[in-house]
């Protein structure tokens, strides 16, 4: 017998939203928990509300989660969701417009009172007013059934709805045929001293479940099948961007064998960074959470000169604070690795939505001629790497280093293979012998120009590093017009010397010479990476080029993009990028620009490739 309420897909699109209050978020994360233990491959897309608790229904406070799951590889949140999840009018009437005719909407009809539309901004429920027709649409007072399914603990009538998120998920976890076992565990582990929210949840998290199987309404709910994803073989674990480069600055101080200390001043979207990193001083990681950004740079500067690894962190308005200090560790010749979170701005913008927006800042916000590499991871489990990778060239060059991130980064999640650490090399650092004495204190490395990293207290080598010029020999105060000069030529060398220590840049997907060269950086990738393919797929010849490496940048990329005709870059900015290229490499790309708040979707970065390939010289176009 077939089941026409069956459906089977290689990927979908599932979105849950509600207000900030609803569990949104939680609901997700142990939604996601689930899809990794069936096996499949995942995105995540965490989308929080700007307020930190605008007025409950409304259209301000609505708090979103995204998920693409299935067999892969998924490198994206998703386009439209297939799936809606609406505990109110408000998610429904913030969320509708992102869905094809034809998705599925659960709604939580309790909420659909006319209080709760007027909240909303509705005049007419869109139950009524056409506004939903072409779409699936399953009407359920999740309310009442979660009350009905939790009465028995004697809740009060708000932590008895609070428990809703749970009932919805159970629902969901019947619909995708996952098991609610683990779900079960993490309920009863997280909620251990308090044993009726406890069962009151593992109760709900049933009942939804339950609801799929038996309720009349169980023949309207769709289900679904994804078959599951082919890993490469290894062990495999869910993970935030945040926990990565978490991980990946403990793993740093590790293969370096030095202690890290890391200070910082919590800030949205950088905040996560510092709460994980809290928890992991059995793994040699200091924290110091200082009173403002300025004293948390200086501290983490403080401790690169007392011979830790020093790492601080921000957002964007956080890095404008910390601009002078990073000058300071530049002429002290200090490694020090800046994380920066970036987010929509300028000023205070948009705290809680992502944007590229501080490219411009990490390569040239600084007085006078002050460079520094710069560094972009590319998804969630990339900032592990990316860590590692800031911090080896800090301390090879005895520099600091810019590593960027954003807010889709730090609370997206997917399956991160664990890797052996063994396999990594080495951090290694310029050292000096003491014997050789004082006289070689500032000696550089001649292919790294980095200064030897000595630690104050070393018999024999006692020195002194500040903010004004230095001799280039001797270390000493220097206002020497000639020497100034020397030292500013130095410090621009150091960073060009980067170039010769990171691998040439290669063509992630597609052909590596043709009509088009899609150039992207950070988190773009994974969008750029799938509309890249589906092009290619078609015979046209477009390759996809994604830096890490923003400043310098490698050394063939000049000669990589002259291989193509046109150069596409988008990212989410004004064209930023855009702009490096056309300083360094006198490239003159094509920009596709995006500031909204949300990422890119795959049909934007199609939709722009096409219509550069359109514009082609006929004799060069190929029809895709």
């Amino acid at each position: 017998m077939i089941d026409h309420n069956l459906f089977e897909s290689d990927s979908v699109v599932v979105r849950f939203a509600g207000d900030s209050g609803d569990g949104v978020q939680l609901m997700g994360t142990q939604f996601v928990g689930a899809t990794a233990l069936a096996g499949k491959d995942f995105g995540t897309f965490p989308d929080y509300p700007a307020e930190i608790r605008a007025p409950a229904g409304t259209t301000y406070g609505v708090s979103a989660y995204q998920i693409h799951l299935g067999a892969g590889p998924i490198t994206t949140a998703g386009d439209k969701p297939q799936v809606l999840v609406a505990f109110n009018p408000a998610a429904l009437k913030v969320n509708l417009p992102s869905l094809d005719r034809g998705a599925l909407i659960i709604l939580n009809t309790d909420s659909f009172t006319s209080r709760g539309l007027q909240k909303a901004g509705y005049s007419e429920d869109p139950r009524k007013s056409g506004a939903l027709d072409g779409f699936q649409v399953v009407e359920i007072d999740i309310a009442t059934h979660t009350a009905e399914a939790v009465k028995s603990f004697g809740l009060s009538k708000s932590d008895a709805g609070r428990c809703k998120n749970f009932w919805a998920l159970g629902l969901v976890q019947w619909m995708f045929g996952h098991e609610i076992a683990s779900i079960e565990a993490w309920l009863a582990k997280r909620f251990a001293s308090n044993d009726a929210i406890r069962e009151a949840n593992i109760a709900a998290l049933r009942a939804g479940h339950a609801f799929g199987e038996t309720a009349e309404l169980g023949a309207a709910i769709p289900r679904w099948r994804t078959p599951r994803a082919k890993f490469p073989p290894g062990e495999y674990r869910g993970i935030r961007g945040s926990e990565a480069l978490a991980l990946g600055l403990a793993a740093a101080g590790e293969l370096a064998d030095r202690p890290v200390l890391f200070c910082s001043y919590p800030i949205t979207p950088a905040s996560p960074l510092l709460h994980r990193l809290a928890q992991m001083g059995a793994h040699g990681v200091g924290v110091f959470q200082a009173e403002d950004e300025i004293a948390a740079v200086c501290a983490a500067i403080g401790a690169s000169y007392g011979g830790a690894i020093g790492v601080t962190s921000s957002s964007g308005p956080g890095i404008a604070l910390k601009t002078e200090a990073i000058g300071l560790a530049i002429a002290a010749e200090l490694p020090l690795v800046i994380v920066d979170s970036q987010r929509g701005g300028p000023s205070t913008g948009l705290p809680t939505k992502t944007e590229q927006s501080d490219l411009y800042q990490a390569v040239y916000g600084r007085n006078a001629d002050a460079p520094v590499p710069v560094v972009a991871a590319r998804s969630p489990s990339d900032c592990f790497d990316a860590a590692i990778d800031a911090v080896r060239i800090a301390l090879r060059h005895m520099t600091p280093v810019f590593l960027l991130t954003d807010g889709y980064l730090a609370n997206a999640a997917e399956p991160w293979r664990i890797p052996d650490i063994d396999a990594y090399p080495r951090i290694e650092a310029p050292t000096l012998d003491p014997s050789r004495g004082r006289e070689a204190l500032f000696e550089r490395d001649p292919a790294t120009l980095g200064r030897p990293w000595v630690v104050p207290g070393t018999p024999g080598l006692t020195h002194r590093v500040g903010g004004l010029e230095k001799d280039i020999r001797t270390g000493h105060i220097s206002y020497d017009a000639a020497n100034h000069q020397a030292m500013t030529e130095l410090r621009a060398r150091k960073v060009a010397s980067v170039a010769d220590f990171i691998p040439d840049q290669e063509v992630a997907v597609g052909a590596s010479e043709g009509d088009l060269a899609v150039v992207g950086w950070g988190s773009t990738y994974g969008v750029l990476y799938q509309a890249v393919q589906q092009i290619a797929r078609t015979g046209a010849r477009v390759g996809l080029i994604h830096l890490r490496y923003l400043n310098p940048f490698p050394r063939n990329l000049g000669a990589l993009l002259s291989r193509y005709e046109r150069v596409l870059v988008p990212e989410m900015n004004m064209g930023q990028l855009a702009t490096l290229l056309r300083d360094r490499l006198d490239v003159r790309p094509a920009q596709l620009n995006k500031v909204t708040g949300q990422p890119f979707l795959v049909s934007e970065v199609v939709a722009a490739i096409r219509q550069e390939l359109a514009s082609l010289p006929k004799a060069q176009f190929r029809a895709v």
